[in-house]
């Protein structure tokens, strides 16, 4: 499909964190024009909660408009949906320019095949989540959940990440140990995936545990490339964090955009 290709994913940009989203206009800039394709591999947002709620925010059209400009330079531009910004719909993807793809995606670089997930159907061994992610990925759900009005839509969203990062919290202090297994990948749901797919190049992002590893389970093996989120707003408490993936025919490379 692509010569070259950028892999990012977990940026979580809001208005709240000005840093990272200068990075990530940067980066637009910068790395993503030397390359054919920059795949955005979910949670490009902190939240959504619809493209109506959206579609006037000037912080969210000046996104769209870095985005759309990237494109126009000559690199193609792809999204796929993470589990905070599984709403986002056709009307910002067109106003951005990029275009959407389903998760699981197998795509063609360097003469390569390559298997992108956002990563978060692999946590497997968090039963909680995965209930919760089947209900609120029914379309049955999101159409009720839109119907709703815009300031509801925002409290329950808000509601829903405080939670979550209350309970990881929690979770973190007393029990560290289930943290790691709960919130991270299992080997047997991505074994699966790979021999559904066929593909032994997996790329994915959602564990904010950036690495590359070797695999292997009942006779098979792949490589697993995982994404780093980003932060650069929060240095008294988080170091300033970043990455992307290139892939070019010279081969694979983890870019530090913190330290470039």
């Amino acid at each position: 499909m692509h010569a070259s290709a950028l892999f990012i994913s977990d940026l979580h940009l809001t208005p709240s964190m000005p840093r990272t989203a200068e990075r990530f206009f940067e980066f637009l800039e910068k790395e993503a024009r030397t390359h054919e394709a920059l795949f955005i591999l979910g949670d490009l947002f902190e939240f959504w909660v619809g493209d109506d709620a959206k579609a006037r925010s000037p912080f969210h059209l000046e996104v769209a408009q870095k985005i759309k400009a990237l494109k126009q330079q000559g690199t193609k531009v792809y999204f796929m949906h993470g589990n905070r910004d599984f709403l986002l719909g056709d009307a910002y993807a067109q106003k951005a320019d990029m275009e959407v793809l389903r998760d699981p995606q197998v795509v063609t670089i360097a003469e390569q095949t390559w298997l992108l997930t956002h990563g978060d159907a692999l946590c497997t061994a968090d039963k909680s989540y995965q209930r919760f992610r089947s209900v609120v990925r029914s379309a049955f759900v999101q159409k009720l959940f839109l119907m709703l009005p815009t300031s509801l839509r925002v409290n329950i969203a808000s509601s829903l990440r405080s939670n979550s990062t209350a309970n990881y919290h929690r979770a973190q202090r007393f029990t560290p140990d289930v943290i790691q297994v709960k919130g991270d990948v299992t080997i047997t749901a991505t074994a699966s995936l790979v021999a559904m797919t066929n593909c032994q190049r997996v790329i994915h992002g959602h564990t904010h545990r950036p690495g590359y590893h070797e695999e292997s389970l009942g006779g098979q093996s792949w490589q697993r490339w995982v994404l780093s989120d980003w932060d650069f707003d929060h240095p008294e408490t988080v170091l300033p964090k970043g990455n992307a993936l290139s892939i070019t025919s010279d081969g694979v490379k983890v870019l530090d955009l913190v330290r470039s």
